[in-house]
């Protein structure tokens, strides 16, 4: 983004500051690279505190409705306060450490729909707190991730959406106080099926992996989900057949209830 002018409420002499990503494709656990950059106003002044965080929008579920929420789910301070001189510009390096749980933005070469995130940057003068735009982040998924979802491709199936929801889901070692849900259709194989929705849930040495099977309404019944949840490790994921493994339950799930 360009300069941005903040607190001009506060009259002449306002900074106006710029962030650059130096690399804005990552992957859950790395880090995003970055500098930011403030230009002085007309006079002297004092930068109370500086910080950068990473922000989600999510959905929100109540009173029988949905709304959308801004999420702040990481935050860094970029050092302590300094005098920002008149018309001079400062400059902060700062490196943001990606959580583990962070959602993928990213897949098969394309951008999710409706997954935004990225990097938020906060400046505090005289006491009074401005935020920049939001810089997005391009979270890529990990390697065990990745050999997940291929999975799911090389079994027919087709993304259809996803979405970021506040909540948590028992059972995982979920810290963040929303997840993901990734929404495939199923190929014609898996005909008495809506769609299968993944959720990962990682930390820095394997993933919960949390599997709804959204069962097709009949004519005399409503639509039933089946989950599953299993645990992957991000770095012996190699050894295991997943379009087998995936398959496998499916195809066992949908037999006991005359669906396939």
């Amino acid at each position: 983004m360009g300069f941005k002018k903040l607190l001009a409420s506060l009259g002449a002499g306002g900074a106006s500051v710029e962030t650059v990503l130096t690399e804005a494709n990552v992957v859950p656990g790395g880090v995003v690279q970055g500098e930011v950059r403030i230009q002085g106003g007309n006079v002297d002044q004092q930068i109370e505190a500086l910080s950068v965080g990473l922000q989600a929008r999510v959905e929100v579920e109540g009173n029988d409705q949905e709304t959308k929420q801004d999420i702040e789910f990481t935050k860094q301070r970029l050092g302590g306060a300094f005098e920002l001189k008149a018309n001079a510009v400062h400059a902060v390096p700062f490196g943001l450490d990606i959580p583990w749980e962070t959602p993928i933005t990213h897949f098969a070469g394309r951008q999710l729909h409706g997954m935004n995130i990225g990097v938020t940057t906060e400046l505090e003068i005289a006491r009074a707190v401005d935020s920049g735009d939001l810089d997005p982040v391009n979270v890529h998924p990990l390697p065990a991730q990745q050999a997940v979802l291929d999975a799911f491709g090389q079994l027919g199936f087709r993304f259809k959406s996803a979405d970021m929801e506040r909540g948590h889901i028992r059972g995982t070692r979920q810290k963040l106080p929303f997840y993901q849900e990734i929404e495939f259709f199923p190929p014609e194989q898996y005909r008495g099926l809506n769609q299968v929705e993944l959720t990962f849930v990682a930390d820095d040495r394997e993933m919960d992996v949390v599997l709804e099977m959204d069962k097709k309404p009949g004519l005399f019944s409503e639509g039933s989900d089946s989950y599953k949840s299993f645990k992957v490790g991000l770095h012996d994921y190699q050894g295991t057949d997943w379009a087998a493994y995936l398959n496998e339950w499916l195809s066992q799930v949908g037999s006991k209830r005359n669906w396939f």
